[in-house]
């Protein structure tokens, strides 16, 4: 399997880059950012790319893959809606329809998040931008899943980009296992959802959106 991943350096990607650098039937992973990972593997190719509205000059270079994991996301905290709109609707909508006209088989997976909301009615801004998103990706791409995680336990070692994740987190990680133990659908890792994603793209699922317990399902499937 081949694989791209947008976001790889955030805090939810970098669990997803490790579960696919893990798996045995990941043969190739391509990582589109702004900045390095700082990574170094066989398997691991980096492609520097500043304007995420406009793939046209390394298009070329996205055929023969089977799936994107698309995990690039912001904090709508502070942002006005259009500025948020461009990040999270205009960007993964850009890299869809690229990498869908290079490799026209392939897998979409998007990171949205518990909460997002399909209807257009919700009251908070990034819910409705955010289910646009998936209403979008879902009608433009044959094959694609919505992942919509609640908590995230990151990778050891990894920090979030954003300071109140970054204090949100360092609470959370102690509480782990008993958050697991109390709260098993609503708890998930950032290598679990790699996982998932994998074994989505592999076997295929009739639910297109996915909230925490089906992750962990899908997640478990794919180690056993």
């Amino acid at each position: 399997m081949r694989v791209i991943i947008f976001g790889a350096t955030g805090m939810v990607g970098q669990g997803v880059l490790e579960a696919c650098l893990r798996a045995d039937e990941v043969t190739d992973v391509l990582v589109i950012g702004r900045t390095s990972t700082g990574r170094a593997h066989p398997k691991l190719r980096e492609r520097h790319h500043e304007d995420f509205l406009d793939f046209t000059a390394i298009q070329d270079e996205f055929s023969g893959y089977d799936a994107c994991f698309y995990c690039l996301g912001t904090s709508a905290a502070g942002m006005t809606e259009a500025r948020y709109r461009v990040v999270s609707h205009d960007f993964p909508l850009a890299a869809a329809r690229a990498l869908t006209a290079a490799s026209p088989g392939l897998a979409f997976c998007y990171v949205s998040g518990a909460g997002t909301d399909g209807s257009g009615k919700s009251r908070m801004m990034w819910a409705r931008v955010k289910g646009e998103t998936e209403n979008a990706l879902l009608e433009l791409v044959p094959r694609a899943w919505m992942f919509r995680p609640a908590a995230i336990l990151p990778l050891p070692g990894t920090r979030a980009k954003t300071k109140a994740y970054v204090l949100l987190y360092r609470v959370l990680t102690p509480l782990y296992p008993v958050l697991r133990r109390i709260a098993p659908r609503y708890v998930t890792t950032s290598v679990q959802l790699g996982r998932a994603m994998l074994e989505a793209t592999r076997s295929g699922v009739s639910r297109r959106v996915l909230a925490t317990a089906d992750i962990n399902e899908l997640a478990a499937r794919s180690s056993s």
